[in-house]
């Protein structure tokens, strides 16, 4: 356990997930009871080969996707996650949750700094407001020479530290990260590492990710391994 856990308070706590899907008429089950806690300011790092349900279990504590049974309970509140309405559900993730994933979902037809205004303009900021966050992100993330380049025009690098910048612009007390270096050679990989490390220790984001890469995951407070649905460690 994290030496976080004797200092923060609970952050996310999941309780009994499994997740199960039909096919071909037989009901495959992908993840099988898991139970987790993360704390306030705590980096975790989910660990695992291929199909074992890491990604699933992601999205399910990202509120992207339901549990076939279990709760989620988000920063000490005692209502389960899954029992608010879809409208409050997808308010919720606004408001405290940030993704990033290992393709970047950037909108070519706009900027770097249009693509990362774009979360605080839907979420009723105004221009000038949102323009101003993004543009303080991405010199955080060392693109302020990069506004106005389009996806196209940057390197798959750049293009996930634009996604992370994205990401936070809301101030997220949680990072959801699904294979975030999964297609960056080991500089990139390496600078976007830092970069969420620098996030956690200065705009104190979690971080719970998703990662085949050891090297990763040994960059944060803890590693939990998937193996058949459930952890073995």
């Amino acid at each position: 356990m994290s030496s976080l856990a004797l200092n923060h308070d609970v952050l996310l706590r999941a309780q009994g997930i499994k997740k199960s899907f039909k096919k071909a008429g037989k009901e495959i089950s992908v993840v099988k009871g898991v139970d987790l806690t993360l704390f306030k300011g705590e980096c975790v790092a989910i660990t695992g080969a291929s199909g074992v349900g890491k990604s699933t279990l992601l999205h399910i504590l990202g509120t992207l996707e339901p549990p076939t049974e279990g709760k989620v309970y988000f920063d000490g509140a005692q209502r389960n996650l899954f029992d608010l309405r879809e409208k409050d559900l997808s308010l919720f993730r606004n408001q405290y949750l940030g993704f990033v994933f290992q393709f970047h979902y950037l909108l070519p037809e706009f900027s770097a700094l249009e693509n990362v205004m774009m979360p605080a303009l839907i979420a009723g900021e105004s221009k000038k407001e949102a323009s101003d966050l993004a543009r303080e992100l991405l010199d955080f993330v060392g693109l302020s020479h990069r506004l106005d380049h389009r996806p196209s025009e940057l390197s798959g690098g750049e293009q996930q530290r634009v996604s992370i910048a994205r990401a936070v612009i809301l101030r997220p007390q949680l990072l959801l990260a699904d294979e975030l270096t999964g297609n960056l050679d080991s500089s990139n990989r390496s600078m976007v590492m830092d970069l969420l490390l620098r996030l956690n220790e200065t705009r104190k984001v979690s971080i719970l990710l998703v990662t085949h890469d050891q090297e990763v995951a040994q960059k944060m407070h803890r590693i939990l391994v998937m193996k058949d649905g459930a952890f073995i460690s």
